[in-house]
């Protein structure tokens, strides 16, 4: 059942909560996602098989949380995170992120590493505001973003809108510009496939992070979703095999 609370900064997120028990996993979902997607679904379904406890939420501007998705940015998703971290999920956790949601779950895993017991990356797109979005624009388009505030580009019969906060916000949560340790057991999976998130991605974030135990596999043929039946029994074996 879908719940609803109010974050300190006014956000009301939309979140579903299994008991079980611990350490209970949470899931953060990917940019134009929500917590109902192939994953989220799949790994409640593990969890009530298993009796452990799952926390999954719906980041603002997103699903059926408050906000409009042209006015947030990474810098309101992480406090969404964050809120849900220490008001709804109960102890130390087991972070399960997606793309945008493997960002957020290192921020978390960065900054309150007490309350994170293991982390899973499912095509961890870290910094991907700057180094995808911002990245690919020409200088013209860069320079039209921030002088007016927004760039329209345009995919397909719809232009697609990049807001200049968009960036910006996401300037002040890199990870991949300074120091990222990983106390806890990290397990960073990817796929060889996945034109959205590009594979290196994942072997600068393994060469970059700080630890004593993190893994990276690389699925051959995996795409960017990571949501076909062998995708996801490759993320359920790995949270059974952590060592928590």
């Amino acid at each position: 059942m879908t719940e609803f609370f109010t974050t300190p900064e006014g956000h009301r997120i939309a979140y579903q909560k299994r008991s079980g028990s611990g350490p209970g996993v949470m899931f953060l979902h990917g940019l134009h996602s929500d917590m109902s997607g192939d994953k989220a679904e799949a790994l409640d379904a593990w969890a009530a098989a298993n009796g452990r406890a799952f926390v999954r939420f719906d980041c603002s501007g997103h699903g059926q949380s408050s906000e409009s998705y042209p006015e947030t940015s990474v810098k309101d998703w992480f406090a969404d995170a964050k809120a849900v971290l220490h008001e709804i999920a109960e102890g130390p956790q087991v972070l399960v992120g997606s793309s945008m949601g493997g960002w957020l779950a290192l921020l978390l895993a960065r900054e309150c590493p007490e309350k994170v017991a293991a982390l899973v990356t499912v095509a961890a797109a870290q910094d991907f505001t700057e180094d995808g979005y911002f990245a690919a624009l020409t200088d013209e388009q860069k320079t039209a973003l921030m002088d007016q505030g927004y760039v329209d580009l345009q995919y397909g019969p719809q232009p697609y809108r990049i807001m200049k906060k968009f960036i910006v916000d996401g300037r002040d949560h890199f990870v991949m510009r300074d120091p990222l340790p990983l106390p806890m057991p990290t397990r960073l999976l990817q796929g060889s496939l996945d034109r959205s998130v590009p594979p290196d991605w994942a072997v600068k974030l393994f060469n970059h992070a700080e630890g004593e135990d993190i893994r990276l596999t690389m699925v051959k043929g995996a795409d960017h979703r990571f949501s076909a039946p062998d995708n996801i029994a490759l993320i359920k074996a790995t949270l059974e095999a952590l060592p928590v």
